[in-house]
């Protein structure tokens, strides 16, 4: 039998407990402090239905919701292409697309959503373009709006689809695709009926991680959105820093968490990271 000093799993101690001081603690210390205030569990459940009631609230879970499933929509929709072409191609082609996804990955979201702000404003570069081309007489609104958070959003979270969906990809055994030509598939059938079954796993997995992460989302939305574009992180942030209603701002924030476990704990449940990575 093997030491417990020789478990590999020892290495992952002192993570969980940086984890834990740096993030669970903090959080478990602030739901305490706030709901302490409360007189008792009638008047936190009181102060439980008075803000998930208000209108503030419901219009932004609203607003959070549709962004987000567009925002995944449109990732998967523009990712899966882009993520079979990277699965299925290797060379300097396979290296220039993964290049262009990687460094955005790691450029600031700030820095990013900024750069849309200059290529979407009234004066930025595709209205410029457009004019000059004769194609518009003014400047489209492209900015401050619910099409520019859909534009920021869904660039800042386009690679984590794409890196996903490539892992899953990758795990798809090439040889089921050439039988299926050897027997006299044509390529649309074989793709319909062998390879996006295969990938449904990735598609699946890729859609929850951009999910979880688009509705929690607040610097993109908060810079290009516009005042019918509020989602729940910025509701929060107001709560937090201008009206100093910490309470609000607490149960917004436990509900917000609460839904993104339940998230993750079905992202857990239904992605296989070892079949991703091919093993």
């Amino acid at each position: 039998m093997r030491s417990r000093s020789r478990d590999p799993g020892v290495l992952l101690v002192p993570a969980f407990a940086l984890l834990a001081v740096l993030f669970v603690l903090p959080l478990a210390w602030f739901f305490v402090g706030v709901f302490a205030e409360a007189d008792g569990i009638a008047d936190l459940a009181d102060w439980f239905a008075i803000v998930l009631t208000s209108r503030a609230v419901v219009t932004a879970m609203i607003t959070t919701n549709w962004i987000s499933l567009l925002v995944t929509a449109i990732t998967l929709l523009v990712g899966y292409p882009i993520a079979y072409y990277l699965a299925t191609h290797t060379g300097w082609r396979f290296a220039l697309v993964l290049f262009c996804i990687i460094v955005p990955y790691f450029t600031s979201v700030i820095v990013r959503t900024y750069s849309w702000m200059v290529l979407l404003g009234r004066n930025g570069i595709i209205n410029q373009a457009l004019q000059s081309a004769g194609l518009i007489d003014a400047p489209l609104a492209l900015l401050y709006n619910k099409a520019g958070v859909l534009v920021g959003m869904t660039y800042v979270l386009m690679p984590y689809m794409i890196l996903t969906l490539y892992a899953a990809m990758r795990g798809i055994d090439p040889s089921l695709t050439r039988a299926a030509y050897g027997l006299g598939a044509g390529r649309i059938y074989t793709f319909w009926r062998i390879y996006f079954p295969l990938s449904l796993h990735g598609v699946v997995s890729g859609s929850l991680i951009v999910f979880i992460l688009a509705i929690g989302f607040f610097i993109t939305p908060a810079l290009m959105g516009g005042p019918g574009d509020v989602m729940i992180a910025m509701l929060i942030e107001r709560a937090v820093e201008i009206t100093l209603d910490w309470m609000s701002a607490a149960i917004m924030a436990l509900v917000l968490l609460a839904v993104t476990l339940v998230l993750y704990a079905f992202y857990y449940r239904f992605t296989d990271v070892r079949r991703m990575m091919g093993a």
